[in-house]
């Protein structure tokens, strides 16, 4: 036996002559090399969190408070982010975190937001009204499959198509504001319309090959301008000033960003284009 073998019996807890006799056997069949179960508490306890905020807003949009609602749903997208960056911070990513977050994120950004505005004015509708909740929702299904199958190839600065919590905060964001607006239940026809017209834009967004920034790749650990903390401060201002108009502000210029930068960067590519040849 060599010191290899030595070092492989020590991290494993077998002799590596009697690796071939094991196997056969089977890993189940070994009392003393159970695989360790169970799961990661911190991490999933935020993504609970998130699951748990997408049903309590389908509850609350089915009980007619579409404003509790709507704040349940960007609580969830705040937790949404906790938990991936709480995973990385304390080193318990996993293929179930993973799995669960995705889950988490379908009921949450797709199916919530969906029930939300055909509880809200889409019903009006009749069938164009639940065909287009349906559509949104089965686009955030989509979108949560392609990320998925593409984590490994993909740049991760950029995102393909609208992420699904962008795209639900759209739709909720408008159910906020013109809720805090107290606008009448029954709208007419021409404004439910338009409102038809958002959800299916914004479902289209989250398939589309636009392109927008991910942010995953800014650094917290490190010095920033003095600016970028009085920004943060005036951001934090309007905020509390008028939080759903603002919120919805924010996002409205986010999706509005993609086919922005999707443009800049074909430019890019064409001007590159000639010198590569």
């Amino acid at each position: 036996m060599n010191a290899g073998d030595e070092d492989q019996r020590a991290a494993t807890g077998r002799d590596p002559d009697s690796a071939e006799g094991e196997d056969a056997l089977g890993e189940d069949s070994l009392p003393h090399r159970r695989r360790r179960r169970g799961v990661f508490l911190l991490p999933n306890l935020f993504t609970t969190g998130v699951l748990f905020s997408g049903f309590f807003a389908i509850v609350s949009a089915i009980n007619g408070e579409y404003i509790t609602a709507s704040i349940a749903i960007f609580v969830a997208m705040v937790l949404d982010t906790l938990d991936g960056r709480v995973a990385r911070m304390t080193d318990t990513q996993s293929e179930f975190g993973a799995q669960y977050d995705s889950l988490s994120d379908l009921v949450s950004f797709g199916v919530a937001p969906a029930l939300v505005v055909y509880l809200w004015q889409l019903h009006d509708l009749g069938n164009f009204g639940w065909v287009a909740a349906f559509f949104f929702a089965t686009a955030a299904a989509l979108r949560l499959a392609r990320f998925n199958s593409r984590l490994a190839v993909t740049d991760k600065r950029f995102f393909q198509g609208l992420p699904s919590p962008a795209s639900a905060a759209l739709l909720v964001g408008m159910v906020w504001v013109l809720e805090d607006w107290g606008i009448p239940a029954e709208l007419a026809d021409p404004y439910v319309v338009g409102i038809l017209v958002v959800t299916v834009l914004a479902g289209a967004a989250m398939v589309s090959n636009l392109t927008y920034f991910s942010f995953k790749d800014m650094d917290f650990k490190h010095r920033v301008p003095f600016l970028a903390i009085v920004g943060v401060v005036v951001a934090l201002m309007l905020l509390a000033l008028d939080p759903p108009k603002v919120l919805l502000a924010g996002f409205v210029i986010y999706a509005l960003s993609g086919p922005l930068l999707t443009l800049e960067r074909w430019r890019r590519h064409r001007r590159r284009a000639p010198m590569g040849e």
